[in-house]
């Protein structure tokens, strides 16, 4: 009996690991976040959650310019999490002190430094493994809270370093007393 060869497949050759600094260049306008090196594709948001960012990042920058405290960055702006491999992220929202980020020196491109806060709106298409990848991914960064809006049950829930979450209904009011002291919004303002 002679035996038939078979070829074995051809390697898949595996992505090259991009830095930060070369995602920020070839991928300035996609829709993508950069994950230990390899680009991945993100859907794009419905018009609720680019509603319910544009709440939130007015609410929050409200309350930031009367007190004089920081900036709220939107659109995903780049947040590198972790270098070789590099993670960057764009978070919904994010709030920087202006002790972490002195007035008037906002950076071009890639943030190497975490902002205090970031904010994240869950839409229906993200897998929630992915949302607390993300937020293991901040926390670990530095960030000092992660707060995640959930369109589906209408709560908020704030994730902190120690590994506390805390789960807001509809009815409560979001605080987060270790970033902004002050600030209270009832969460139903975010849903009407």
């Amino acid at each position: 009996m002679s035996a038939i060869a078979v070829p074995f497949p051809a390697p898949t050759p595996s992505p090259s690991l991009l830095t930060g600094e070369e995602y920020a260049e070839q991928y300035p306008d996609h829709r993508v976040e950069l994950v230990r090196g390899i680009v991945r594709e993100l859907p794009m948001p419905g018009t609720k959650h680019g509603m319910i960012c544009g709440r939130i990042s007015r609410l929050l920058g409200n309350f930031t310019d009367e007190h004089a405290l920081g900036e709220i960055m939107t659109n995903d702006s780049f947040v590198r999490t972790s270098r070789n491999p590099d993670t960057v992220l764009g978070p919904d929202v994010a709030y920087y002190s202006y002790q972490r980020l002195p007035k008037g020196q906002v950076p071009d491109g890639i943030s190497d430094v975490p902002p205090e806060l970031v904010v994240e709106v869950r839409s229906p298409s993200d897998l929630w493994t992915d949302v607390f990848a993300k937020v293991v991914e901040y926390l670990n960064a530095g960030v000092l809270a992660v707060v995640i809006i959930d369109e589906d049950s209408r709560t908020i829930s704030v994730c902190r370093p120690d590994g506390s979450q805390e789960t807001i209904p509809q009815t409560g009011d979001l605080t987060i007393p270790e970033v902004l002291p002050g600030f209270s919004l009832p969460v139903a303002r975010l849903f009407s």
